[in-house]
Formats: C-alpha cells, sequence, structure tokens
C-alpha cells in the first residue's frame, strides 16, 4: 500500500474519531469527585456517549469539525512519520484517545483516570503487538522502560511542587513515555523536553499578556501530549 494511501487512511479514520469526540469530551469535563455529566446545559438527558454535542441544533460542547480536523492533522501526521511500519498503526489509532484528553484537560485542568490508565496500558499493548510484527523499527523493551522513566520523574515533580504538576500529568506521563521510549532514548529526551518547552512558552506567553501571573495554573496535558507527538514523528521520519 502506497504511502500517500497510508495517509488518507489515517487522516479519514482521525476525522471519524474526531466527529466522535465531543459528546465524551463535555460528558467527562467535571471536577474531583462529581459524576460525569448526565445531561445538556439545557437540563435533555445526553444517553450517549460519542457523537457531537448538540441538543435541539444548539451546540454546548467542542466543536466538532474543528476537533475532527485536528485528529485528522495529527493522525495524517504520525502516518507519515511511520509509513507502512507497523507502529503506526498503533500511534494512529492511539492519537484521538489523546485528543479526548486534551479537551477535559482545557476545559476542567483535569485528566480522568478512566482515559489516562488504560491509555498507558493499550499503548504498551499495541506496541507490544507491533513489535512482533515485520518492519517494525522501535524497541518494545525500551518503550516499557521510557514508560516506566517518563512517570517516575513526573512523579517526583508532582511530589516535589504538586501545584504545578498534576497527578493526571503523572498518569498521562506513562503513556507518552511508552510512546517516545519506542525509538530510542534520545527520541524519549526530546519529546519529555518540548513538553515543558512548549509549556514554558505558553505559560510566559500569558504573563507577558498579563492574563496571568507566574504561579497561575494552566492545563499541562496538551503540551505533554504536543512534545510527545514532536518527539515521535522525529523519531519515525528518523526510523
Amino acid at each position: 500500500m502506497g504511502v500517500i494511501v497510508i495517509i488518507l487512511l489515517a487522516a479519514a479514520y482521525g476525522a471519524a474519531a474526531g466527529l466522535l469526540l465531543p459528546r465524551a469530551a463535555y460528558r467527562l469535563s467535571v471536577a474531583p469527585g462529581e459524576p460525569w455529566r448526565a445531561r445538556c446545559p439545557e437540563g435533555h438527558p445526553v444517553a450517549r456517549w460519542l457523537g457531537p454535542a448538540r441538543c435541539h441544533g444548539a451546540l454546548y460542547g467542542a466543536s466538532g469539525p474543528r476537533v475532527a480536523a485536528a485528529c485528522a492533522l495529527v493522525c495524517g501526521a504520525l502516518a507519515a512519520a511511520g509509513g507502512a511500519r507497523p507502529e503506526a498503526a498503533a500511534y494512529v489509532g492511539l492519537a484521538p484517545v489523546l485528543v479526548l484528553l486534551g479537551l477535559v484537560d482545557l476545559a476542567v485542568h483535569r485528566l480522568p483516570d478512566v482515559l489516562t490508565l488504560p491509555l498507558a496500558a493499550l499503548a504498551a499493548a499495541l506496541l507490544g503487538a507491533a513489535a512482533l510484527a515485520p518492519g517494525a523499527a522501535g524497541s518494545w523493551r525500551l518503550a516499557l522502560s521510557g514508560g516506566a522513566a517518563l512517570g517516575a520523574s513526573y512523579l517526583l515533580l508532582y511530589l516535589i511542587n504538586p501545584a504545578g504538576i498534576g497527578f493526571g500529568d503523572v498518569k498521562l506521563a506513562l503513556a507518552l513515555g511508552v510512546a517516545l521510549g519506542w525509538y530510542g532514548w534520545g527520541v524519549w529526551a526530546l519529546g519529555a523536553f518540548l513538553g515543558f518547552l512548549y509549556g514554558a512558552v505558553y505559560g510566559l506567553g500569558l504573563v507577558l499578556k498579563g492574563r496571568s501571573g507566574l504561579k497561575a495554573a494552566f492545563p499541562f496535558g496538551p503540551f505533554m501530549a504536543a512534545g510527545a507527538l514532536t518527539g515521535v514523528l522525529l523519531g519515525g521520519f528518523g526510523a
């Protein structure tokens, strides 16, 4: 199968998955300890988890087309970097979950356990399967080591400064470390560093615009994911 076809299929998968995420993002965007949302802002019941966040034609959650475009872009880029290698299918398959986590974190500064912990297990399982297929360009052993190392690093940061790093970030780091470790410690270090760099640039921008102080909290999960995505893309193209 040609690389262009693979990219188009991955982008189509991302777009389809993205259209299903807004309702889940709305329902999961609650404060810790609160039950998942079961009703729209007008009080009508929301029975299902997947689909557009609309009620009587009115949008009450994230824009489906925008989320679909973001997912399509991410999945297409991962497919371009991975090509026909088996790990590309794993990365593309996991990408919409990361987008969903980003939506929830942006909304309520929270990364739900119901997404972060299964994501780590799924990343390890899918890359483990990829390691058994012909043509794989990474190492499952390094992927598992990367997950443990990044999770431990974030746990240490959380213990040192709980106000700066949330425990949800620690659990997300497990999955991102697995994804980064697949291509080796160089990619792992780059992706981990870029997550902090992206977050620092965003935080500095807020301060310079006068929209927050130096100690103001902001969702860090999207920047962790962006750093990991950059690292995986560079690792994939390098492989």
